[in-house]
């Protein structure tokens, strides 16, 4: 079993917490049949994304072998044969179809365009400098799209382009990791000649400045200051740059190859941030009178 929740990437489903973004953000939250709706949204992404790290697997499973981290993957070790893997993808990959059509029209277009769009990287486009980082991108914005048809809920500007910035820092910064290897000597991604640690270091500090510049930005907006009528939403820009300040630490200072994800399920500093972040908002969106 914990062979097959490593091919799914089981701990990557934390990515699809987005879907629920639009409804935490419409302070609608604890609203039980939008909730339920957009619960029903991040069960589908999170099948649907299985389904694509296998097909990622499947394409890179030559090059994960010669990966010091990848090698331990299923399909690059052997543990699970190609053919199961491969009968679980087309089993993950139309339940989740079914499942988003029962639930949805509009779900199962963005399910639907997320699987066709992540064939195409996972084939081709992966292997194409900055495109490859942008499509990871967009599939976090058609997670927050997910949950916005399931709600009936209209994500901010402010929601999408932050989280498109943010999934593009956090894309960079993994293959920050490919280039790093890549200079010891081994050969871990096709794409990675488009990269040097030069370029990666200088786009991850460009995007680190612009996130933070966009959520200050966002905190003194008119209309979110009317939304949130308090001034403690200020207060939230203290964890927002501090969290990216630690991130950045790890990667830089401390030369950490591990994944975004795993960064954030392992590191204290960052997760504090981040609950004392979740904490402050709901306060301000639920529980303020």
């Amino acid at each position: 079993m914990k062979k097959y929740l490593h091919l799914i990437r089981f701990e990557q489903y934390i990515k699809n917490a987005f879907v629920f973004a639009p409804l935490f953000f419409d302070s609608q939250f604890l609203n039980f049949n939008n909730l339920k709706n957009v619960f029903l949204a991040f069960i589908c992404f999170c099948i649907a994304s299985s389904s694509i790290y296998i097909l990622n697997d499947y394409y890179d499973i030559n090059e994960d072998k010669n990966h010091p981290q990848k090698c331990k993957r299923p399909l690059a070790s052997g543990s699970i044969t190609i053919k199961n893997g491969l009968l679980l993808m087309l089993l993950l990959m139309i339940s989740t179809l079914v499942v988003s059509l029962i639930i949805s029209k509009d779900l199962f277009f963005v399910i639907a365009l997320y699987i066709v769009l992540n064939f195409f990287y996972s084939k081709w486009l992966k292997h194409i400098a900055i495109l490859d980082v942008n499509i990871i991108a967009i599939g976090f914005i058609l997670r927050i799209v997910a949950g916005s048809v399931v709600s009936d809920v209209i994500p901010s500007i402010w929601i999408l382009l932050i989280t498109y910035l943010l999934a593009l820092f956090l894309g960079i910064s993994k293959r920050r990791t490919d280039v790093v290897y890549a200079q010891s000597g081994k050969d871990v991604r096709k794409n990675i000649e488009g990269y040097n640690l030069v370029f990666v270091d200088i786009i991850l500090g460009i995007l680190a400045s612009i996130i933070i510049v966009c959520y200050i930005f966002y905190c003194i907006s008119p209309e979110v200051q009317l939304h949130y009528n308090s001034k403690l939403l200020y207060v939230s820009i203290i964890f927002v740059v501090n969290g990216i300040f630690r991130y950045l630490k790890l990667v830089f200072v401390n030369q950490s190859t591990y994944s975004p994800t795993k960064i954030v399920l392992k590191d204290r500093f960052i997760q504090v941030t981040i609950i004392a972040w979740l904490l402050l908002m709901s306060y301000l969106l639920y529980f303020r009178s």
